[in-house]
């Protein structure tokens, strides 16, 4: 059960107050009124006892939201004794707040019990008030008005009830809505942490490795190979600096320059530096540029892809990019070193998972000594 807060108690009271007010009021322009038309001085004068069941009328709507049932009870039994003593208050407004109060809550009793007792209700005082008995008597409008005023108010009730669920509904929706888009955004932010850091820390460990070893004998290539290092973290920085970007502004810093097909030569000479045997093999000509979501996934794919031959390789990778005129394809091959198990960690999955969001598909395997990473990436989405 939600416990509302003090604002939300303190706009409760006083409308329960006002409503016990409004009541009150018009059972006393009732009770005062001597009744109307053929009846008009013929109801029993007002009196102590005749203001005290006046009072039973309006009081318990103070308490509908903590005992409605006994509110009903009370509101009920106050009308029926008004008539039966034939005071000129036949028109109860108490059953109808009540009435309301049981429609609008969200959890509520079976409809037809409220309905069911306020009608056993209604029915004796009708009775009652229709009774030879030298009493008010009721005339037809006085059995009708009753009947529309307590159907119009559950009415009421019953819709503000179904705003309510449907604005919970609704709430309960952009909620859902909002923690899906923040799983994504840690989702894509992971993967491109992952993939840029990654690839970071190994080619810096590839080209650290390969200054060292070069240090006496190829001083040029060494001077390249820290050349390298401090390229590969200063794009690596930036790179984090943007992802931290689009975590902290949405889609603010989604029109941030990303790297594509384009930016693989420069993977491919960064190896090369370092002493690797890696080659790039450019096929085809697009009818029309490459999307960019596509562009990148290839390039993140291409970039997780050589990291693996150059950690698990023996120092060699074939990287062919066919650009077709529906979809782009993305093949790397490098042998694999004894004892080197292709696929493990986060790596595969990530670049699965850059393919599968474009709408298309990686296939990794080992045959024959080589491993092979094949993407198909279409430029639409399936």
């Amino acid at each position: 059960m939600k416990i509302p807060s003090l604002d939300q108690a303190r706009r409760e009271r006083l409308t329960d107050v006002g409503l016990a007010l409004f009541v009150l009021w018009f059972t006393l322009v009732q009770f005062r009124s001597m009744g109307f038309g053929e009846l008009e001085n013929l109801a029993t004068k007002p009196d102590k006892l005749g203001i005290a069941l006046c009072l039973l009328v309006a009081a318990p709507v103070l308490f509908r939201r903590r005992a409605p049932w006994p509110a009903l009870a009370v509101t009920l039994a106050a009308g029926i004794a008004l008539t039966a003593l034939g005071y000129a208050a036949n028109i109860n407004l108490g059953p109808a707040v009540l009435l309301y109060t049981f429609a609008a809550a969200t959890e509520r009793a079976p409809v037809w019990r409220p309905l069911g007792v306020t009608a056993a209700g209604y029915a004796i005082q009708a009775a009652i008030g229709t009774a030879d008995l030298g009493l008010n008597a009721l005339t037809p409008p006085e059995y009708v008005l009753p009947v529309v005023i307590w159907a119009s108010a559950w009415l009421a009730g019953d819709k503000r009830r179904s705003g309510r669920i449907r604005a919970a509904e609704e709430a309960e929706l952009r909620e859902r809505e909002q923690q899906l888009r923040i799983a994504e955004l840690r989702t894509r932010v992971a993967r491109d942490l992952h993939d840029s850091a990654g690839h970071a820390i190994n080619t810096i460990l590839v080209q650290a490795g390969a200054a060292r070893l070069l240090h006496q004998r190829d001083p040029d290539r060494s001077q390249r190979a820290i050349a390298a290092i401090e390229q590969v973290a200063r794009e690596t920085l930036t790179d984090i600096d943007r992802i931290i970007a689009a975590l902290r502004e949405g889609e603010a810093a989604a029109t941030a320059p990303l790297p594509g097909t384009d930016a693989i030569g420069e993977l491919v000479d960064r190896h090369r530096d370092a002493g690797l045997d890696f080659s790039l093999e450019v096929r085809g000509h697009p009818g029309r540029p490459i999307p960019r979501p596509v562009d990148h996934a290839a390039y993140r794919i291409a970039q997780e892809a050589l990291t693996n031959a150059a950690r698990h390789g023996r120092g060699s990778a074939t990287i062919v990019v066919d650009r077709g005129a529906a979809r782009l394809e993305l093949t790397v091959t490098n042998p694999v070193a004894p004892r080197a198990k292709g696929g493990g960690g986060h790596g595969l999955g990530g670049m699965r998972e850059r393919a599968t969001l474009v709408g298309g598909e990686l296939d990794a395997r080992s045959e024959n000594g080589h491993f092979r990473v094949r993407a198909l990436l279409p430029y639409e989405g399936r």
